[in-house]
């Protein structure tokens, strides 16, 4: 009679070979999944468009491109907006584009500099409320630092579009000598996560009014840029960051664990959520993990020196909650594991369908 751990070693090598066959896109059409942050997802890119456009500063599937001009290290971002509602507790469409945009730069470690923003508009859509999200673009790049120095325009008849949608793109420019990214992630080093995850998922959900709940939730839509320096401040043990936006922190160890090779292993008492978002989660049949962040990161950093990023991410406003939850290791690599509240342990697989649509 076979032994359980051979039983749950089979089990595991057949998943990691499942993992690591190439991607193929089977689906005729282009579905909601497709754009949830899950493993649609990453078939829809490796499968089309890395396939299609390969090259040495694509293949890393980054959330930005980092490479050198003239001696100088850039970051270039782009990123699309297509949020429902467009007003929501806590924020707007206009406060994604910015802070989306410039944390996609800030985890690279580049300093955001510049910003694009094109809009595609419904017919008939209010000008006060494109008013209203251009205030908010403005006020929060003036926050941050950085201007919106171009853009774009294009209106499409009604019924072709939901009001508004935003594309942007950003530079930044990396002055520390750091070369951040998933496949610099060790065995050995800890995953801290900024605080507590969820929040916008979750607001956005009950912002659609389509559930009998009353919450005074609202979104964690911010600039992560001050709080990534702090950290690299504080130590050069930094591997990779990541901000948790579609998919959640789930999708995020999964997309590290795959591209480092190595595993993850996380204790489910030690990411931070709040009640409010538990207890949606509950209600909804969603798991926290998933559910989307806007302004909190993941950072995989040197074991010894956890602790150290950990302060600094303490000392930031934004991250007064942080943690550290878990730690990477080497066996059964691509697998992610969470150690659950009652003692047992699961595997946390990438999203498959689409719990959440359109929450950015």
């Amino acid at each position: 009679m076979t032994a359980r751990p051979e039983l749950e070693q089979q089990v595991l090598d057949r998943i990691e070979s499942f993992r690591r066959r190439k991607p193929t896109l089977r689906e005729e059409r282009i579905t909601m999944a497709h754009g949830a942050g899950g493993k649609a997802t990453h078939t829809l890119i490796e499968a089309v468009f890395l396939e299609t456009f390969r090259n040495p500063l694509l293949e890393p599937l980054e959330d930005q491109a980092v490479f050198s001009v003239n001696g100088a290290r850039l970051a270039c971002t782009t990123d699309s907006f297509v949020v429902s509602p467009l007003f929501f507790p806590g924020g707007d469409i206009g406060d994604l584009a910015v802070n989306g945009t410039v944390n996609d730069l800030a985890v690279a470690g580049a300093r955001p500099l510049y910003l694009t923003a094109g809009f595609i508009l419904e017919e008939g859509f209010p000008t006060a409320d494109l008013q209203r999200i251009a205030s908010s673009m403005a006020r929060d790049a003036a926050a941050v630092g950085v201007q919106i120095v171009t853009g774009d325009t294009k209106v499409v008849e009604r019924g072709k579009a939901d009001g508004c949608f935003i594309n942007t793109s950003g530079i930044g420019v990396v002055e520390r000598d750091i070369h951040l990214g998933a496949a610099a992630v060790r065995p050995g080093d800890a995953i801290l996560v900024s605080g507590p995850i969820g929040d916008h998922g979750i607001t956005i959900m009950l912002a659609r009014g389509e559930l009998d709940l009353v919450s005074d939730l609202t979104s964690d839509t911010a600039p992560l840029h001050a709080l990534v320096s702090r950290v690299l401040d504080a130590t050069t043990a930094v591997h990779a960051m990541r901000d948790a936006t579609r998919g959640g922190v789930a999708t995020i160890l999964n997309e590290v664990a795959a591209s480092a090779d190595v595993s993850m292993v996380v204790d489910e008492n030690a990411v931070p959520v709040r009640a409010e978002v538990r207890g949606a989660c509950e209600i909804l049949g969603i798991d926290p993990l998933y559910a989307a962040c806007e302004g909190r990161l993941v950072a995989f950093v040197a074991g010894e020196a956890a602790e150290v990023a950990l302060a600094a991410m303490k000392n930031d406003p934004l991250g007064r909650e942080a943690a550290i939850v878990g730690t990477v290791r080497a066996e059964s690599p691509g697998l992610v594991l969470l150690k659950t509240q009652f003692g047992g342990t699961r595997i946390v697989d990438m999203l498959v369908g689409d719990p959440l649509p359109r929450i950015c």
